[in-house]
């Protein structure tokens, strides 16, 4: 919503050497950027501080140290910040060419008619950032987007952007500023609000309510009578089994509107959420976990963990093929598809051949 902009010119007369960049969205979050072409040394990195752990993403390291996730946290003692502090967790990416990868995600679009990842719109986007960032640096002043006038873009006024192969029910209602992917399928007297967007290649289902203001990645399930309310976001992959429950305010009122109280549920990738669990809200659910039918979630949820009872509690892991996995020692071999895993403490992670 807000740009401010600062820079110093010492190698030349109008354009900047140095930059900071301060951005302000709607939802609270601050993004800060720091740009130098002054630093004896090349620089990429991204760090994302979260309330509960920091993740730093930097380009120019090893590719098994590119992201590394803290557990750090800043506790507030006699109002007097005490950070703690804990060893980093090496996230195992794949290795692969992003510039191919780039590539070849813009040749299956034109083959196949879906929405890239960033298509016009998004283009759009970041122009528009920069030309705020460019003149807040120019004026001294910050720039407030929200007065920019509001060019809808390449997207049809008023209609939902819809893509080749995406089936809707005509039962169905798709209110305005919705964003659906290719391939997807919209079944009876779903509801998909304003501000939504659903991914490529989705199911969802009968009586099923999505948004506002909703994401939700691709290839996701969502079975017969679920709602998924705002605060919720789904990633690739996941699984809403039938008449399961999301929950985004903790104490609910009908007298009061709590709607600035929404609390935030991010289901990670390919995890599965079992007929008529509930989700109560605030929580992650980890990559690849399993949630048993009628379980009452209260607490979050570990990757690969399968969780079940009221409350939930772990009662096992997971392999990514949806076969429980039976540990020797800090060891698991999925018997089924041959996938590894370790496990330290409460934490489980794939182990891959090099």
């Amino acid at each position: 919503e807000t740009v401010l902009a600062t820079g110093g010119n010492y190698l030349h007369r109008r354009i900047a050497d140095v930059t900071t960049t301060h951005l302000e969205f709607p939802s609270g979050i601050r993004a800060h950027i720091f740009v130098s072409w002054l630093h004896p040394f090349k620089e990429q990195k991204l760090v994302v501080v979260g309330d509960r752990k920091m993740a730093v993403f930097d380009d120019t390291g090893p590719w098994n140290e590119k992201l590394l996730l803290y557990a750090h946290r800043i506790r507030w003692e006699n109002n007097i910040p005490v950070p703690d502090k804990a060893e980093p967790e090496y996230c195992d990416i794949p290795e692969a060419e992003p510039l191919r990868m780039e590539c070849e995600h813009f040749l299956e679009c034109v083959e196949n008619g879906n929405r890239p990842r960033t298509d016009g719109n998004e283009g759009l986007r970041v122009l528009k950032v920069l030309n705020a960032s460019q003149q807040s640096l120019n004026e001294g002043t910050a720039r407030n987007l929200r007065d920019e006038p509001q060019d809808r873009g390449l997207e049809d006024h008023g209609l939902p952007m819809q893509h080749p192969g995406v089936f809707i029910h005509e039962s169905a209602v798709i209110d305005e500023d919705v964003l659906i992917g290719g391939g997807t399928k919209i079944w009876h007297f779903c509801h998909i609000i304003n501000g939504s967007k659903i991914g490529q290649n989705c199911n969802i289902g009968q009586n099923v309510m999505v948004g506002p203001d909703v994401t939700i990645g691709n290839k996701v399930k969502i079975q017969n009578n679920v709602s998924v309310y705002a605060g919720v976001s789904l990633e690739d992959g996941v699984f809403c089994g039938p008449s399961m429950v999301f929950t985004n305010v903790y104490n609910p009122r009908s007298y009061i509107s709590r709607k600035d109280e929404i609390m935030d549920t991010l289901v990670k990738e390919g995890a599965t959420l079992g007929a008529n669990c509930t989700i109560v809200c605030g929580l992650t659910i980890g990559r690849f976990a399993l949630v048993g039918a009628g379980a009452v979630v209260r607490e979050e949820v570990p990757d690969f963990a399968l969780v079940a009872g009221n409350p939930a509690e772990i009662k096992g892991w997971m392999c990514k093929c949806g076969i429980r996995l039976d540990f020797d020692g800090d060891d698991a071999v999925c018997g089924a598809c041959g996938l590894k895993y370790r496990k330290k403490g409460t934490s489980v992670y794939e182990i891959r051949d090099r």
